[in-house]
């Protein structure tokens, strides 16, 4: 009787277990990938398990199944026998993921270009609008994060899930290196005029077009983030 009883209370405990450490590591998984998007985490910098756990009120278990999911989207590296840090891209790492960036980009362009309506268009005027109006002030730390939520917006519209989730993912790689290129000389002003040659591109409906232009924004953008990449990351 009590073995009956006893174990359907130790088999939902387990479950209970199991369910509240998914929840616990996606909690410091959140947390972790916050920290670096941010730049509180730097490019290199190694991340004390330790304080952490503190932090967060958790044990290790969680904290290093985060950093596995971490290692896989790219964002930290595991040195054996040195710790978990946070992934420092090379020029050559990044030029790659800019032309897979690219190709997704191109095929977000015809995408819309078939499907876009009047309404989802003018949503995107008035971003630009906004963006026109903080690249004449200078704006760098304002315009940053709303180009971040035109391009967001535009991949939303595409209502292709598996896409969106690719260019997120790749996104999140190239997030800290981003912010580099826009403070390069006039990169506001240039990127302004290619979000309008995006918006009349999807206007026209015509997808070759479209995708085309936005293969070429998004190397434009390799470009720039190469060139503000400093000389001994270009060099490696």
């Amino acid at each position: 009787m009590n073995k009956a009883n006893t174990a359907p209370r130790s088999k939902a405990a387990q479950t209970l277990e199991i369910l509240r450490t998914q929840s616990l590591t996606t909690i410091v998984l959140e947390e972790l990938e916050r920290m670096i998007l941010s730049g509180e985490l730097k490019p290199g910098e190694r991340i004390n398990e330790k304080a952490l756990a503190e932090r967060q009120s958790v044990s290790r278990g969680p904290i290093r199944e985060a950093c596995r999911r971490l290692e896989q989207a790219g964002l930290v590296e595991i040195v054996v026998n040195r710790g978990v840090f946070v992934r420092k891209l090379k020029a050559g790492d990044a030029a790659d993921i800019c032309d897979i960036k690219a190709a997704l980009s191109a095929l977000v362009g015809r995408t819309l270009a078939l499907s876009i309506t009047d309404e989802q268009l003018d949503t995107l005027r008035g971003m630009v609008m906004r963006l026109e109006d903080l690249a004449a002030r200078g704006d760098v730390a304002t315009y940053y994060p709303i180009n971040v939520e035109f391009h967001n917006v535009m991949l939303g519209f595409t209502r292709n899930d598996r896409l969106i989730e690719m260019c997120t993912s790749v996104d999140k790689e190239l997030y800290l290196f981003k912010r580099k290129s826009m403070d390069v000389g006039p990169g506001l002003d240039r990127s302004v005029a290619e979000h309008r040659v995006i918006i009349d591109a999807l206007e026209s409906r015509d997808e070759h077009a479209a995708g085309e232009i936005m293969w070429q924004h998004a190397i434009t953008g390799k470009l720039r983030l190469l060139g503000a990449l400093p000389a001994t990351e270009n060099g490696s």
